[in-house]
C-alpha cells in the first residue's frame, strides 16, 4: 500500500531522522507512509514549527490549541502536509435524545404504548425491518443477513455488552448468529497508541452504532474498536488508522462523529481525504453521519438548541469523495394524520408496530422549517420563528447537507436529475430515518449505564422506553453499513467505494435532468407512502427541507427587516431555503432513502 500511495521510503525516513534530530519522539510509522505518530513537548512545536500552544477558555470549558498554523520547514515540506491535529477539539457525536429539542405540537412517537395518555410508536429493528423493506432478505429460501461480513464501528468509548444482547433479545434478533466483539486495536508496529478508554459520554455513541448495524444485518460480526483520545489525537481516528493499516482491514467501517470542514483546515482535511482513500482502496466501505445541524455543520454542539451563526457549511469528516455521507428523515405521518394508516397500537413478538413504508420529510426539528411553519399555519420560516409560537423552536437541529468548500464534484455523482452543476462534492449520498421524536418518531437503543445518560433497558416501562429511544445521523450512517453487509454477503466481495454503484442505479431510476424518468419520479415518490412502487430502490423525498434558524446579520442568513431571526439561505436578499428536498438528489436526503430488498438484488 505505502509503496504504491504513499511517499518514497527515502523521503518518509528524511521526514524520520529530521523530527528525531529536533527531540521529537516517533511512535508509530503506519505501512501507508500517509501517516506518522509522534511525541513532543509544547515547547518542541513551537521551536520546530513556530507556533505556540495556548489555553483557552471556549464557552466555559477549558482546552488546548495552537495559536497559530504551524510552518511545516522546507526541509520536509514536499511531504509532509500538516498535522491532523495540534489541539483538543474532538468531534462531536452525532447522536440527538428526546429531550434535546422541541417536540412538534401534540405529539405522538413508534414501538406502540401509551405515555402521558398519548399513544407513542418507536421505531425497532423489526420496525424498520418493514419500513425499509430487509425482511425479504432474511426470510429467502437463501437468506442474507449479514453472515461471514464483519463492520467496524469506530469510537473513543467501550460499552456494556450486556446492551448489545438486550437490544437483540427485546426485539426478535436473538434466533440470529451475530456476534459482538470489543477490540482494542494496535497499531502494525511501533508503540501501541491505542489505549483502553473504558467507558465515558459518548457511550450512548457506542451502542447506537453497535446495536443499529447489527438490526440490519443481524447475521454479521460486529466490531466495536475503540481507543483512548489523546491530548490532541481523538480515539476514533486512532482506531482508523490502526485498523486500516494492519492485516485484515475490515470490509466495511461506520463513523458517526463530525466536524466542519474549516474547523479541520487543510491539514486535518487531507488526513481524513487520505484515510477513507486509503480505506476504499483496500476495499473497505465507509459509512460516515452527514450532521444533525442542516447545512450549518460548523455550528457546535453546544449551539444546537440556538439559531445558526456560522453560514452553510459541511462535516470534513463526511466530505471526501471516498466516503458514503448518510443523512436523516423523518416520517410526515403524524403532520398529515394519517398515524394509524401506518402504525398498529398493539406490538408484534419483535416489537414491531409499523405496517408499511411510511411517507418521509427530511429531518427537520427548526422554526425555519417548511413543514412545521406550515402545520403551524404560517407563511414563512422567519415568521413563525420571529412569533411567540416560534420561540419554542429556536434551534438548528435536522439533517446535513450541502456542497464541500474543498473536493470537486466526483466523477460518480452525475447523470441523476436534482444534481447541481456547482462542480463541487454535495452531502449527503443518501438518509434513512433519524428523527429523535419531534414529529412523534425515534428509534430504539440499549445503553443501561445511567452513570453516563443510560436508562434501564425495559421497554415495557413507557419512562424507561422513552429514555432508550434516540436519534442523529448516528443512527443512519451504521444502519447503511447493515445494508453494505448484506450487499456484500450477496456478491461475495468487498465494495470499496459504494457511490459508483448507488448513483448509476439512481440515474437508472429517476433519470437525469435532460431525461427525467417522469414514471419513476412519480410511483417512487415518498409522498405516495404505502403506494410507493414495488419496483423502487430508492424512495425519492420531495416535501421539506433542512432549513434551520440563523442569528439575524450572521453569515448566509436571510432576515426579514426589523426581525432578530432570519433563515439559512443561499441568498441575502430572499429566503432561498438551505436547502429543500426536491425531484431526485437534493441537498436534503441525497438520493433519498432505500428498499433494502431491491437495493441488494439491483446490486
Amino acid at each position: 500500500m505505502g509503496r504504491q500511495f504513499g511517499p518514497s521510503r527515502q523521503d518518509i525516513d528524511i521526514v524520520i531522522n529530521w523530527l528525531r534530530s529536533q527531540g521529537f519522539q516517533i511512535n508509530v510509522v503506519y505501512p501507508s507512509g500517509m501517516v506518522v505518530d509522534i511525541t513532543g513537548t509544547a515547547g518542541q512545536v513551537r521551536d520546530t514549527f513556530h507556533t505556540e500552544i495556548h489555553r483557552y477558555n471556549v464557552e466555559g470549558k477549558q482546552h488546548i490549541a495552537n495559536a497559530s498554523d504551524p510552518v511545516i520547514p522546507a526541509a520536509v515540506e514536499p511531504v509532509v502536509v500538516g498535522f491532523a491535529s495540534l489541539h483538543d477539539f474532538m468531534p462531536r457525536p452525532l447522536a440527538r435524545r428526546p429531550g434535546t429539542t422541541q417536540t412538534a405540537p401534540a405529539p405522538q412517537p413508534d414501538f406502540s404504548f401509551p405515555y402521558n395518555g398519548i399513544e407513542r410508536y418507536f421505531v425497532g429493528p423489526q420496525d424498520f425491518a418493514k419500513i425499509y423493506n430487509v425482511t425479504p432478505l432474511w426470510t429467502a429460501s437463501l437468506p442474507i443477513t449479514g453472515k461471514g461480513q464483519t463492520i467496524a464501528v469506530l469510537e473513543n468509548t467501550d460499552m456494556n455488552a450486556n446492551d448489545w444482547t438486550t437490544f437483540r433479545t427485546a426485539f426478535g434478533l436473538s434466533s440470529f448468529s451475530g456476534t459482538f466483539a470489543q477490540v482494542h486495536p494496535a497499531p502494525p508496529t511501533g508503540t501501541n497508541n491505542c489505549n483502553s478508554p473504558g467507558t465515558n459520554s459518548n457511550e450512548i455513541e457506542a451502542a447506537i452504532d453497535a446495536e443499529w448495524t447489527g438490526a440490519v444485518a443481524p447475521d454479521a460480526a460486529i466490531e466495536l474498536a475503540s481507543c483512548k483520545d489523546t491530548s490532541t489525537s481523538f480515539g476514533v481516528w486512532i482506531a482508523a488508522q490502526n485498523l486500516l493499516n494492519g492485516k485484515n482491514p475490515p470490509p466495511i467501517i461506520s463513523v458517526s462523529y463530525g466536524a466542519c470542514e474549516s474547523d479541520l483546515g487543510s491539514s486535518g482535511n487531507a488526513f481524513f481525504s487520505s484515510t477513507w482513500q486509503q480505506a476504499v482502496t483496500e476495499g473497505t466501505s465507509v459509512f460516515v453521519a452527514a450532521g444533525d445541524v442542516g447545512a450549518a455543520v460548523c455550528d457546535g454542539a453546544s449551539r444546537f438548541t440556538s439559531p445558526a451563526s456560522h453560514g452553510i457549511a459541511v462535516s470534513g469528516t463526511a466530505s471526501t469523495p471516498y466516503n458514503v455521507a448518510v443523512g436523516g428523515t423523518d416520517f410526515q405521518d403524524y403532520a398529515d394524520g394519517t398515524t394509524a394508516t401506518y402504525w398498529s397500537t398493539t406490538n408484534g413478538s419483535g416489537g414491531e408496530s409499523a405496517k408499511s413504508y411510511v411517507p418521509e420529510i427530511p429531518w427537520n426539528d427548526s422554526c425555519a422549517g417548511s413543514v412545521l411553519y406550515t402545520f403551524e399555519k404560517f407563511p414563512s420560516g422567519a415568521a413563525f420563528c420571529n412569533s411567540s409560537a416560534g420561540t419554542n423552536y429556536l434551534d438548528s437541529v435536522a439533517g446535513s447537507g450541502g456542497p464541500s468548500s474543498i473536493y470537486p464534484k466526483p466523477s460518480w455523482q452525475s447523470g441523476v436529475i436534482g444534481l447541481h452543476n456547482d462542480r463541487k462534492r454535495d452531502l449527503p449520498d443518501v438518509s434513512l430515518f433519524a428523527s429523535a421524536g419531534f414529529w412523534t418518531h425515534a428509534s430504539l437503543i440499549c445503553m443501561s449505564d445511567t452513570s453516563e445518560g443510560g436508562a434501564t433497558c425495559t421497554y415495557t416501562n413507557p419512562t424507561d422506553a422513552l429514555l432508550s429511544s434516540n436519534g442523529g445521523t448516528s443512527l443512519t450512517a451504521p444502519a447503511f453499513a447493515g445494508i453494505q453487509a448484506l450487499i456484500n454477503e450477496k456478491t461475495g466481495s468487498k465494495q470499496g467505494n459504494p457511490n459508483p454503484v448507488l448513483y448509476k442505479l439512481a440515474a437508472a431510476e429517476y433519470g437525469s435532468s435532460a431525461t427525467p424518468n417522469h414514471t419513476n419520479l412519480t410511483s417512487c415518490n415518498s409522498n405516495k407512502g404505502n403506494k410507493v412502487g414495488s419496483s423502487c430502490i430508492f424512495y425519492d423525498i420531495t416535501k421539506g427541507d433542512i432549513d434551520v434558524v440563523c442569528q439575524a446579520g450572521s453569515k448566509n442568513c436571510f432576515t426579514p427587516a426589523g426581525d432578530s431571526y432570519g433563515v439559512l439561505s443561499t441568498s441575502t436578499k430572499s429566503a432561498a431555503a438551505a436547502y429543500r428536498s426536491g425531484a431526485g438528489w437534493d441537498f436534503a436526503t441525497g438520493l433519498g432513502t432505500v428498499n433494502v430488498t431491491n437495493l441488494v438484488n439491483a446490486w
